[in-house]
């Protein structure tokens, strides 16, 4: 078996992507951050002390994709031309759904991954005042679409 990522001697690399041809590619990635009534309250009401949470928590989002290859040191520098991050308030805290888009020569699935994290963080930072055990839940890649594998969907997600 080989591994794409290990050269012959076993050492990390970059995988060359240099001949592949761009093709259009998006996958989308959701997560859950778990917050107490009074967090869920705060927010419902606008009345977190640090602001607008989920405004910061959105734009959060929208650049932790597109600065995925400074975190993830083997993944490629390739244009991020859309991102959407959605955020969707319930009863138990905020479910976050990214979807990232390119025309490239490999996937967005780390970028759609690194937005909801970085959302998810954002949602943390700025509510862990109020709530210390809030929590980051279930961040995964749902579905993907593109590339030499084609689409995918994780199964039992809509």
């Amino acid at each position: 078996m080989s591994f794409t990522h290990l050269d012959a001697a076993g050492h990390a690399r970059m995988v060359d992507v240099t001949a592949k041809q761009p093709t259009v590619r998006a996958a989308k990635a959701r997560g859950f951050v778990r917050c107490s009534p009074d967090v869920v309250a705060a927010l419902r009401d606008g009345t977190a002390p640090k602001g607008d949470v989920l405004a910061v928590a959105r734009i959060a989002g929208i650049q932790g994709a597109k600065q995925t290859p400074a975190l993830l040191p083997l993944a490629h520098v390739i244009g991020v031309h859309g991102v959407v991050v959605d955020l969707d308030l319930g009863d138990e805290g905020v479910a976050i759904e990214a979807v990232v888009r390119t025309a490239d020569r490999t996937g967005v699935e780390m970028e759609a991954l690194t937005a909801v994290s970085v959302a998810a963080l954002a949602i943390v930072d700025m509510v862990k005042g109020m709530d210390k055990a809030t929590s980051i839940e279930n961040v995964r890649i749902v579905a993907k679409e593109g590339g030499k594998s084609g689409p995918w969907k994780r199964p039992g997600e809509e």
